[in-house]
């Protein structure tokens, strides 16, 4: 099995677990991203039932988000790329996600959360995509979340980069399942014990024909965004001031262009 710096690959009885373990935070840099990719890339030949992403427990985070300083605009397309690539690896992998969350899913960690099939989370989850106050927005949630929570609730939070707790992302929906923290692992358990009396390739069929369920593939629909991301949203003013004010530790000035 590879041995990486910032996770760590597991594989137990047809499940493969990915651990974040970047601390304290688990943000996704581009060499970490590169790394989850990787070990998508080594699970492409596995049989199995599960993937499972959870964090080490001696981070603070499930993920607090991509690194802002990989939104410059000499690093923003080999971020985009990095993380994107995570989410077109699953929808070809067309295995079984569970993510795992115990602390904060914040912008790309909540993005990575929306795309898990399953989600289980102890009370002390927070959920939010803050990328709005960045002046940048988050591109995979854009796409899921409003099919997962609903359209204006999806705005919303977006939109105002809300951040909710377990609780009321129970609620929305967006975890299947709240538990204590005691619990969390033992809840885990129970699913996976469901999912390994079940046929591998069954379950990649029954992904494959959820995922049908878009108007088109994720693939598609990230390349589209990815255009405005690109092309029109980081050649605006108050992106590039909004990154630039988080990595100078002071207020932005929006110029509104």
């Amino acid at each position: 099995m590879p041995t990486y710096e910032n996770i760590r690959l597991a594989i137990d009885d047809r499940v493969a677990r990915i651990t974040f373990c970047r601390q304290p935070l688990n943000i996704f840099n581009i060499a970490m991203m590169k790394e989850i990719n990787a070990a998508l890339t080594t699970l492409s030949r596995e049989i199995l039932v599960a993937i499972v992403f959870d964090a080490d427990k001696e981070c603070r985070a499930f993920s607090a988000g991509v690194a802002v300083e990989d939104h410059m605009q000499e690093t923003v397309y080999q971020m985009l790329d990095a993380f994107h690539s995570i989410f077109r690896s699953l929808e070809q992998l067309a295995r079984p996600t569970i993510a795992l969350v115990d602390g904060p899913a914040l912008g790309g960690g909540c993005e990575l959360v929306s795309a898990c099939d399953i989600v289980i989370s102890s009370e002390r989850g927070k959920f939010g995509q803050p990328e709005v106050k960045l002046g940048v927005f988050p591109p995979v949630a854009a796409l899921l979340l409003p099919s997962i929570i609903g359209d204006k609730r999806a705005r919303e939070m977006i939109l105002t980069g809300e951040i909710i707790d377990a609780v009321e992302a129970g609620r929305l929906r967006l975890c299947n399942h709240v538990v204590p923290v005691a619990h969390l692992e033992q809840k885990l358990m129970e699913v996976l014990s469901k999912l390994r009396e079940l046929s591998g390739s069954a379950l990649e069929f029954s992904r494959r024909a959820l995922d049908l369920g878009r108007s088109q593939t994720l693939d598609e629909a990230l390349t589209a965004v990815e255009n405005i991301y690109l092309h029109e949203l980081m050649k605006s003013y108050d992106a590039n001031e909004g990154v630039n004010a988080f990595m100078e530790k002071r207020k932005p000035v929006w110029q509104n262009r």
